[in-house]
């Protein structure tokens, strides 16, 4: 049953979204804004009605969403690999963590074309360039959350002479999974953005290539469109890891509290 704190979680921000789109068609119709730069919320409803309508569009969302969940895929299983080896074998994160920091420093974006150069126009260089952007949130997550398992519950699993196959699914995996959840909702948004630049460069398919088409054509209004729906594909991703977060560590409360 609804309690009054629920509702109200779910009314301010249908008021506040409700203000938002009726401040920005008003200042659209008072300002005599062109349709060019800035269509009315009207506009774009319309477009977006359309838009969804059209077969073609699911095609370009099935691309897009296989080249993030791909990336987000392989991301999540070096980031898991490396964060754990480097978190039991402190002489590997030494002599390799300084390579991975200075890696994450240099901007994915302008890597991009490299990587298209590299690996074609076809989808591969999108899942590169996505799991690039998506890698290093789940590697320092998973690092930090398995350098905290407690040495107490360590020396306990010794004590009971656990093997290493024990201790791993029944210690640390279970201590690690809240924070490393969390580094993959953060991750999930970056492979997105990952594929999305791929497309803008270098895609002839995909949600990014249909906003490039777009902003071509000069449809503003099917741009905004698209745009309204990469958001409901990120936020559709985003709430997935959040119930997997939900249902795998429902003990940990305070997960998203953690650092990412």
């Amino acid at each position: 049953m609804l309690n009054s704190r629920n509702i109200w979680r779910v009314v301010l921000p249908s008021i506040a979204v409700i203000i938002f789109l009726g401040s920005w068609s008003l200042y659209v119709r008072m300002a005599d804004v062109s349709a060019f730069v800035l269509p009315s919320p009207e506009a774009i409803a319309i477009a977006l009605v359309n838009l969804v309508q059209d077969p073609s569009l699911w095609y370009h969302v099935r691309i897009t969403v296989t080249e993030a969940a791909s990336g987000f895929m392989i991301a999540v299983a070096l980031g898991l690999t490396l964060g754990f080896v480097m978190a039991r074998v402190p002489p590997v994160e030494w002599a390799a963590k300084p390579f991975i920091v200075l890696l994450q420093l240099v901007p994915k974006i302008a890597l991009a074309p490299l990587f298209i150069l590299w690996f074609g126009f076809g989808l591969e260089s999108k899942i590169v360039i996505a799991a690039a952007l998506a890698f290093f949130p789940i590697f320092s997550n998973a690092l930090i959350a398995f350098k905290s398992v407690d040495k107490g519950d360590s020396d306990v699993m010794v004590m009971l002479q656990a093997s290493p196959l024990q201790r791993l699914m029944m210690l640390e995996l279970p201590t690690a999974l809240p924070v490393v959840l969390t580094g993959m909702e953060v991750s999930v948004v970056m492979a997105m953005i990952g594929a999305i630049v791929g497309e803008f460069i270098g895609g002839s398919e995909g949600l990014g290539y249909l906003a490039v088409k777009y902003l071509q054509e000069l449809s503003v209004p099917n741009l905004f469109a698209v745009i309204v729906v990469l958001t409901m594909v990120g936020l559709t991703l985003y709430l997935m890891i959040g119930r997997l977060r939900a249902w795998f560590a429902p003990w940990h409360g305070a997960t998203g509290a953690q650092p990412h």
